[in-house]
């Protein structure tokens, strides 16, 4: 199932099972009791990010060659950081360049989404995929001048802006996905693509993450994992490559779709 989170007609929020002419079957559930079929079509007026989440844990330097062209080594262990849930941000909705808190470093980040649909503390990577409800996209856009120079050796600050989360367009359940492992992952920017590789590439697979994250420590349902991004990010290029107002981002998972998202600075 392709599950998205709409406004329908009737101003209200809903779930739904997407259909291929644009509405969708609203669902009855939720991601913690899970959902059941209504039989009912409805109008897609406008797509949703397709989950609020309760918690969005994010993954740093997990592909290979992204590490490399960071100049750091291969992380022994998953390298954590978090996201305020406010910073999620719909798909076709802007992404804002900070200009209250001034930024001029603003990269993308295409990422693995993975959305934990049942509730996970101390579980081992052999049943790790059983908490998994789907996947979707993810941009981690990151201010890199906050989270490099001015963030006192944290990365929560530079990561955490309002809009910095868009996410999806729809989740899709781990029926229809069931190896997130061999996905080829794309951002376009512009129409030109910037990133190009394939999930195959992490350091730390989905099961193994779940495994980690979930020691000592509940993952309520709801959460989203952010699994890292490969080379090509914007601060990596010769002259560094990054997001201006004007420019529209694309982040693209074989399977899932493609996350779209113009960019406008801030109003003050």
């Amino acid at each position: 199932m392709r599950l998205i989170r709409f406004i329908g007609p009737d101003g209200g929020t809903r779930f739904g099972a997407q259909i291929d002419d644009g509405s969708a079957e609203a669902l009855s559930g939720s991601v913690a009791e899970g959902f059941s079929r209504t039989g009912e079509t409805a109008r897609v007026v406008k797509l949703l990010a397709p989950i609020e989440p309760a918690a969005i844990f994010c993954i740093g330097l997990n592909y290979r060659f992204h590490a490399e062209e960071s100049g750091a080594k291969i992380p022994e262990r998953p390298i954590l950081f978090f996201k305020s849930p406010a910073a999620i941000q719909n798909p076709g909705d802007p992404i804002e360049i900070p200009r209250c808190l001034r930024s001029e470093e603003v990269d993308y980040e295409c990422e693995l989404a993975v959305v934990i649909g049942k509730a996970a503390k101390n579980v081992s990577r052999e049943h790790a995929l059983e908490h998994v409800l789907g996947y979707t996209c993810a941009n981690d856009v990151s201010a890199r001048d906050w989270q490099i120079k001015y963030g006192g050796g944290q990365w929560c600050r530079g990561k955490t802006f309002d809009t910095f989360c868009p996410l999806g367009p729809a989740i899709v359940t781990t029926d229809e996905l069931p190896n997130a492992g061999e996905l080829g992952i794309r951002t376009v920017l512009n129409g030109q693509a910037v990133q190009d590789w394939n999930t195959n590439d992490m350091i730390f697979d989905v099961a193994s993450l779940i495994e980690f994250l979930s020691g000592s420590t509940t993952l309520p349902a709801g959460s989203v994992i952010l699994t890292g991004t490969p080379q090509g990010v914007g601060m990596a290029h010769k002259p560094p490559l990054f997001l201006k107002a004007g420019d529209v981002v694309s982040i693209e998972i074989d399977g899932i779709g493609a996350l779209t998202n113009p960019v406008v600075e801030e109003r003050c």
